[in-house]
């Protein structure tokens, strides 16, 4: 038993000396930062005293688990632990919808871009069930994940994409109710994923095993490009900017970075490393990419200036809600911010 002890604080003291080789290596390939590129430019400033909570969300009975907006920015769909989706006109605060759910662990909620006229969702049944909101008594089940899901995107009116606690994601034909493809290098459970927005062929995801890997759908059995040894904590919710080639992540160490895919790196980072429990839950950019907002579970929204140094954020949501912010997205347009918690209510800002 001694030997074996010995041995595990040399393997441990082996990868610390690892991790900070890496890190000095990394560091002496920046040879810039965002900050000191953008000193010399007139930026705009950005306005967060203006930013206010203008609409809220009410009629969920259970905590909002998961959100999402539809293309046209009109409607939002939510899904929360009192068994329920539903889907709220985002201008008026009607709803439109509420469909009732076999299980109440709902996780993941989606709907689709184009069109809006499907969404899909998934929790604790290891299901992906997709609803059209014309005939919501007649869903899709589709099953194959081995996990809870904790995700799902549409890639338009027959494909979805699914992200389960089994560690792998799947491309699924909805007509079909099968699998096309399965991804399958992540170690741990993979909660979160973004599509492409100029090349809706590739797709990135986030895992617990604290690497985000790029794949390409034509491509399934080896994803394009992993990026790990970044985040110290679970990697909890990714988003891709509308240039298609930088990203963003929040984790569960406190932390949100951002990557660009052409320097295969990281090119920034948000917050201070916490060992505590609370953690970044979701992350969404603005429309413009100048600003990256990140839910927390301590209940407060924080948004940071991309094209600054600046650790702490530019400015923030505080108590924004008054439990854990659970889920939040900017919409298609760019003109509001949806954020839902566990205190059962989502709100708009802007």
């Amino acid at each position: 038993m001694a030997d074996l002890n010995s041995r595990i604080e040399a393997a441990q003291e082996e990868l610390a000396s690892l991790k900070e080789r890496i890190q000095k290596a990394r560091a002496n390939k920046n040879d810039a930062t965002m900050g000191s590129v953008t000193q010399s430019m007139s930026l705009p400033k950005i306005r967060g005293s203006n930013v206010k909570a203008r609409r809220t969300l009410k009629g969920h009975f259970g905590k909002v688990t998961d959100m999402h907006w539809s293309g046209d920015s009109q409607s939002i769909i939510s899904a929360s632990q009192d068994g329920k989706l539903l889907l709220w006109n985002a201008i008026s605060t009607n709803k439109l919808r509420a469909i009732s759910l076999k299980s109440t662990y709902v996780m993941a909620v989606g709907i689709e871009q184009k069109y809006g006229n499907l969404v899909a969702c998934g929790g604790l049944d290891n299901l992906c069930t997709v609803y059209n909101l014309e005939q919501p008594d007649n869903p899709t089940e589709m099953a194959s994940h081995d996990g809870i899901l904790n995700a799902c995107r549409f890639l338009d009116e027959e494909r979805i994409l699914t992200a389960s606690g089994d560690s792998t994601i799947m491309l699924w034909d909805i007509a079909k109710g099968q699998p096309q493809s399965t991804f399958s290098e992540h170690t741990l459970d993979v909660q979160s994923i973004a599509i492409n927005p100029v090349n809706p062929s590739t797709f990135i995801s986030a895992s617990v095993d604290k690497s985000s890997k790029v794949w390409d759908i034509r491509t399934p059995e080896k994803s394009v490009q992993t990026i790990s040894m970044c985040h110290e904590g679970d990697i909890n919710s990714i988003d891709i900017m509308q240039d298609g080639v930088t990203f963003g992540t929040g984790s569960q160490d406190g932390t949100a970075r951002i990557f660009d895919l052409r320097a295969r790196a990281q090119i920034c980072q948000f917050g201070k490393i916490t060992q505590e429990e609370e953690g970044l839950t979701s992350i969404s950019f603005s429309r413009s990419g100048r600003v990256m907002f990140g839910g927390h579970s301590d209940s407060n929204v924080l948004a940071w200036d991309v094209l600054g140094d600046k650790a702490t954020p530019t400015f923030f949501l505080n108590q924004a809600h008054e439990q854990h912010v659970s889920c939040l997205g900017v919409s298609p347009n760019g003109d509001a911010l949806c954020t839902g918690s566990w205190d059962t209510m989502l709100k708009l800002w802007a």
